[in-house]
């Protein structure tokens, strides 16, 4: 499965790739991510008064929103997610968290205005 194309219907696409326009479209189109952006954003960036880590947050929180602003997306991620937290096989739950890091990675790569 892969994040939505341009245009598809009710799937906002991805904001500039800059700290102040991923928190604005995530206020916007995903808001129940916004506690922990901030908190993670204050954390790691502002309270260390260090720009380091910058990229890293950047990496993690779009893909957060990429699939948080795709419902269908979301939905598929916290199924594979669940169902491999519930399985008594390990290689069935190694392969459902493969796959769900798969769309994960898949996420990050989504280029703004996709």
């Amino acid at each position: 499965m892969t994040t939505a194309a341009v245009g598809e219907p009710g799937v906002p696409p991805m904001p500039e790739r800059t700290p102040r326009a991923l928190r604005e479209a995530i206020a916007q189109h995903a808001p129940e991510l916004l506690p922990d952006f901030d908190a993670h954003w204050k954390r790691d960036i502002a309270d260390a008064y260090d720009i380091a880590p910058v990229p890293a947050f950047m990496a993690r929180w779009w893909g957060e929103y990429a699939i948080a602003r795709d419902p269908l997306l979301d939905q598929e991620v916290r199924r594979l997610e669940e169902e491999a937290a519930e399985a008594t096989d390990i290689d069935r739950a190694k392969a459902l968290l493969e796959e769900a890091g798969h769309i994960r990675r898949n996420a990050r790569q989504v280029e703004p205005g996709q």
